[in-house]
């Protein structure tokens, strides 16, 4: 895989910026954001979707953790 362009990038990050709100908006309804996910697809190295999908996961935990809104599950609690 050859780096992407300047212009690849943006387009990515663009795609990826509009499926993350489209989730943001509709409550990660992942059904409503469908079209926009594929665009996301297209438009970004596969690498880097499977990146940005496990940086959302992560954004969002880090948020609740630090809103307190974290509660861990009984199985964490009996590791």
């Amino acid at each position: 895989m050859s780096a992407p362009t300047a212009e690849e990038r943006r387009a990515c990050w663009g795609a990826r910026d509009q499926y993350w709100h489209c989730l943001d908006e509709n409550r990660d309804d992942f059904s409503r954001c469908q079209k926009l996910r594929s665009s996301f697809e297209a438009c970004c190295p596969q690498q880097w979707v499977k990146y940005f999908d496990k940086r959302r996961d992560y954004l969002k935990f880090k948020a609740k953790l630090e809103a307190g809104e974290f509660q861990p599950s009984e199985a964490t609690g009996k590791l």
